[in-house]
């Protein structure tokens, strides 16, 4: 057996749970013993990565450094982080880190590369959106991107944290709002770029799955091709 993928949660918990689901939705086992191995770390006391982008402060860092160790004792053989913001100090937390760490992001931009899609429009938290975390790579990628208004996007950050405060109807109605304004004015392609948004819109996207690209989904793809062509571990 390989080693286990490592997945640094709780960003938010709900979000982490989805990316466990689909490590097993997308997983050819038939029995238990076939699925993948997974560590989770899913400690929510991590704080608000928007917030510090806004405050400029690193406490996020030392939060999620503090819980990588966790999946280091584990042994695990990649990790992974359910949270697109968090990805703001992805290299820092790579650098810290002997253990492989897949990006997200750059996960996306491979799969936008793939399915050779020409324009996309970022759905994120206001904190992805302004450290231009997607655009960067898109413009040095070649890829076109789009961003909501600040009208939309205000609306797109506060169904995330509807979302996170339990609000569900409420934040599913606003980000459809978001949905319907764009959709109404040309033919377009959501690039869902925060982990609680797939779940926001889960009734949309399997009514319009050509709509959206998930990029929770993107990233636990790229984690289970990772398992299926690592090298076996020794036994010692």
């Amino acid at each position: 057996m390989n080693k286990a993928i490592g997945i640094l949660g709780g960003m938010g918990p709900q979000a982490t749970i989805d990316a466990m689901n689909k490590i097993i939705k997308n997983t050819p086992a038939h029995c238990d013993q076939e699925h993948i191995p997974v560590v989770t770390v899913s400690i929510p006391d991590i704080p608000d990565r928007t917030q510090s982008i806004i405050n400029h402060d690193d406490k996020p860092l030392e939060k999620m450094a503090e819980y990588l160790k966790i999946l280091e004792a584990a042994q695990v053989g990649c990790i992974i982080i359910p949270c697109n913001t968090a990805h703001f100090w992805f290299n820092q937390l790579q650098k810290r880190t002997q253990t492989k760490m897949i990006s997200i992001i750059e996960s996306a931009v491979h799969f936008i590369q793939d399915s050779q899609i020409d324009e996309v429009c970022i759905l994120a938290t206001s904190a992805t959106i302004n450290t231009e975390l997607y655009q960067s790579q898109f413009i040095e990628n070649s890829i076109g991107f789009s961003t909501p208004s600040a009208e939309m996007q205000n609306k797109v950050m506060q169904s995330i944290y509807q979302y996170k405060a339990g609000n569900i109807q409420q934040s599913k109605e606003m980000m459809k709002e978001v949905i319907n304004f764009y959709t109404k004015k040309k033919n377009i392609k959501f690039l869902l770029a925060c982990t609680e948004i797939p779940l926001i819109l889960e009734e949309s996207i399997k009514a319009y799955p050509e709509l959206f690209i998930d990029t929770t989904d993107v990233l636990i793809k790229n984690a289970i091709a990772w398992y299926q062509n690592a090298p076996i571990a020794k036994v010692a």
